[in-house]
């Protein structure tokens, strides 16, 4: 179950910048404390707000896969466990995010800011891993077909 181009790369480039601005707020939050700490607590701050923002925008995204990727190869039965981990995965840091908007006490906050972390830096290699075993089990099909049955790929559009 192939993604749209369109809705591909628009996954692609929002979880690349999640990635990104999540590594340099790390970065930034550890260097705080550091001799020019006044400086990295702003560009922690600024980045924390565009991470927060771009994932709003993820939201949206995982929202229009759930009927067009996520529901069609459930039902076709295709890439379950990888598929069901990136659910899963992507769950834990909805729920997470908003924890550690919400979360009053600093002891549940520092375990769902651990979590977060975990699961964001954990993200792209199971990206990765989900569309290559998807990519492999599409390429077994298409083999093993004969010849004058294999069909063109069809995207989501044009089902």
């Amino acid at each position: 179950m192939r993604l749209d181009v369109g809705l591909r790369f628009a996954n692609y480039a929002t979880f690349a910048a999640l990635f990104v601005t999540g590594v340099i707020w790390l970065a930034a939050d550890q260097l705080k404390t550091s001799t020019h700490g006044e400086m990295w607590q702003t560009v922690a701050a600024n980045t924390l707000m565009v991470h927060g923002m771009i994932g709003m925008i993820a939201l949206l995204l995982l929202g229009a896969m759930v009927p067009v990727h996520i529901w069609r190869s459930w039902r076709a039965g295709k890439n379950l466990i990888s598929g069901s981990i990136m659910v899963a995965v992507n769950a834990v840091l909805i729920v997470t995010a908003s924890g550690l908007y919400y979360a009053g006490s600093d002891l549940l906050r520092t375990f769902v800011a651990d979590v977060h972390v975990a699961a964001g830096l954990a993200l792209p290699a199971l990206i990765v891993t989900h569309i290559v075993l998807g990519r492999r089990a599409r390429t077994q099909v298409t083999e093993r077909a004969p010849m004058g049955l294999r069909e063109p790929l069809v995207t989501a559009r044009q089902q």
